[in-house]
C-alpha cells in the first residue's frame, strides 16, 4: 500500500470522531486499494462491494434520465451510522466511509473527504 493511502486511512481514523471504517475502491473493476476498520465485525471491503452496486445503479439512472450530471457523493443514513460514498472528480474511484452518527460531525467529515478525493486521482 502506498504511503498516501496509509496516511489517508490513519488520518481519518485519528481525526474523524465516530470513525468506523474506510476503503477506497475502483468503480470499473471493484478492486479495493485499501481498507481500515475500527470494528472487527465491520468489513469495509464487503461493504464497498455492495456500495459499488449503489454507485453503478445511480450512474445508470443518470444516463437513463439523460442528465448531464456527475455524482459528488452519496449519503446513506442508518439508525446509528452514516455511510458516505464519495466519488473522485473523474468518477474512477470512490471513498467509502462509515461513521457513528452520534459522534461524527458531518460537515467536518465531508470536508476531510473532499480534501483527499482530489489527491486520489493522481496518487492511485
Amino acid at each position: 500500500m502506498s504511503d498516501f493511502l496509509q496516511n489517508f486511512q490513519n488520518d481519518l481514523k485519528e481525526n474523524i470522531n465516530g470513525f468506523i471504517a474506510v476503503s477506497v475502491t475502483e468503480v470499473e473493476t471493484g478492486m479495493s486499494y485499501c481498507s481500515l476498520t475500527a470494528r472487527p465485525d465491520f468489513d469495509p471491503e464487503l461493504a464497498s462491494a455492495y456500495n459499488l452496486e449503489v454507485v453503478k445503479a445511480k450512474l445508470n439512472a443518470i444516463r437513463a434520465l439523460g442528465l448531464d450530471q456527475k455524482i459528488n457523493d452519496i449519503l446513506i443514513t442508518l439508525s446509528d451510522q452514516i455511510h458516505i460514498i464519495d466519488l473522485s472528480d473523474d468518477g474512477r474511484y470512490f471513498i467509502y466511509l462509515a461513521v457513528d452518527s452520534n459522534k461524527a460531525n458531518l460537515g467536518l467529515t465531508r470536508a476531510v473527504l473532499s480534501r483527499y478525493k482530489k489527491d486520489i486521482i493522481t496518487k492511485l
